[in-house]
């Protein structure tokens, strides 16, 4: 197309299909029977992206967007589409007077900002899989680094620069466009928009990585998590809590077996103020059962990405849900049980993430949250797996309704389950907001198996 400076590319295009499915990070794509778009335009400017807006209208074309390709569902592979790949456009910029960097959507929070703004000595808290683009992690609200103490990554987002539904550039903050701003900051892939670029508040730099490691043969998990429910929210706001189910060797030549792995990573001022912060950890009543315990040992956030490099491999199969908890806390730990102890694939895990204590947020789009986030990544290489995984995911989630409160969106999947994931007055004003933004509904809304019952508990309908 010769308005495009970009990569442009009809169905009948020899390279449509890696166009459109080849950055979908999760190798279970949708087939081509399932879903596709009818064009796929790789933006390269923001004219382009601007052009790309004004086809779709031409053309009768909605608009899906696809920054970093994570999610796990494939939100940006939709019919009667044009899918906007933001992937060639990497600026970042950073104001050294005000500490904001700015960004585009598919610039990767972990193997690229993350670096580069270490090396202003300045942090922002992204997301954990180093290859995440921060687009889809921040309209989604942005669980990342230590979020239970410095926030949902989207608080620190201070504006975002916007393609409308009509192809003009706006900016959108506190001041201009103020609906537009609460948007996106956690209303996911039915922002009404494309973002070009966020502006991201980062934070002083920390001195030092401290973490401590206990590993537990998951047969004590209930006397684990009761421990850690009693003590999760009396610890320092800049540690990190997680609980994960793992198949791991411990030893050389022993057969891998599931543990419960406690997890606190203090991103810290010194090595003195890490020993203090992770001290609590070793209150454990059981502690003398631990497998393995590590009180403090010197770690980085680059040991940290490699890990969950490992945990996260590129192109497997992946069956993902997740699930905020809330309830007395014995019903709790007897509820997720199973979704850390009986997982069918060696190389699935589970986590527990700490959010306590409990903060009221500022007023954004995101609106839904509890003491604890649990979300079960089903890991595998082989399609002869899915219907297995699709089947004890499903049933192993249904048993943890009883103490479910609704989901996070990012770890979601609506086309097979649909939850709450935002308070009942903020989906209203979402849509009063898609309405005055979007009025022709050019872009896309949540991939949902039935978008009548949308932010509701599906057992509750």
């Amino acid at each position: 197309m010769s308005n495009f400076t970009g990569q442009f590319f009809n169905s009948d295009h020899p390279d449509f299909e890696e166009a459109a499915v080849g950055r979908v990070f999760n190798g279970r794509r949708p087939s081509a029977d399932e879903r596709r778009p009818v064009a796929v335009l790789f933006a390269e400017t923001d004219q382009d992206v601007q052009n790309g807006v004004r086809y779709a209208r031409a053309h009768q074309l909605r608009v899906a967007v696809r920054s970093g390709g994570h999610s796990w569902a494939a939100w940006s592979v939709q019919n009667g589409t044009l899918l906007i790949d933001l992937s060639k456009m990497q600026q970042i910029e950073f104001d050294e007077s005000t500490g904001i960097a700015v960004a585009n959507p598919a610039v990767k929070g972990g193997e690229v900002l993350e670096p580069f703004l270490a090396t202003k000595g300045r942090f922002f808290n992204g997301g954990h899989c180093p290859t995440v683009g921060i687009g889809g992690f921040l309209l989604q609200g942005g669980q990342g680094w230590c979020a239970r103490g410095w926030g949902w990554a989207a608080e620190s987002v201070v504006a975002v620069d916007v393609v409308t539904a009509e192809g003009e550039i706006i900016r959108a903050d506190a001041t201009q466009n103020q609906d537009l701003y609460w948007a996106a900051r956690g209303a996911g892939p039915s922002f009404p928009g494309v973002v070009l670029r966020f502006h991201l508040q980062t934070r002083e730099r920390f001195k030092h990585v401290g973490h401590s490691v206990q590993i537990y043969a998951i047969e004590d998990f209930a006397p684990v998590m009761k421990w850690m429910y009693s003590l999760h929210k009396s610890i320092a706001a800049n540690v990190e809590i997680v609980c994960v189910s793992q198949t791991m060797s411990l030893d050389d030549g022993q057969v891998p077996k599931r543990v419960l792995i406690v997890s606190g990573l203090a991103l810290a001022e010194s090595v003195e103020n890490a020993d203090e912060v992770l001290a609590p950890f070793q209150s454990c009543p059981i502690i003398d059962r631990a497998l393995v315990n590590i009180p403090h040992k010197h770690s980085s956030l680059a040991e940290q990405k490699e890990d969950q490099i490992r945990a996260n491999p590129e192109h497997w199969r992946y069956f993902v849900d997740n699930i905020w908890v809330d309830g007395e806390h014995s019903q709790v730990v007897e509820k997720i049980e199973p979704l850390f102890a009986d997982l069918p694939e060696p190389a699935g895990f589970t986590i527990w993430f700490s959010m306590g204590p409990v903060r009221e947020l500022p007023d954004m789009a995101l609106s839904l949250q509890s003491e604890a986030y649990v979300a079960t990544y089903l890991v595998s290489q082989d399609e002869a797996n899915d219907d297995v995984n699709r089947s004890w995911l499903t049933e192993t989630m249904k048993n943890a309704e009883p103490v479910t409160l609704g989901q996070y969106l990012g770890d979601s999947d609506m086309t097979n389950r649909q939850l709450k994931f935002m308070t009942e007055s903020n989906f209203a004003k979402l849509q009063q907001v898609i309405g005055e933004y979007d009025p022709e509904g050019i872009f896309v809304r949540y991939l949902a198996k039935d978008s009548s019952t949308v932010n509701r508990n599906h057992w509750r309908l």
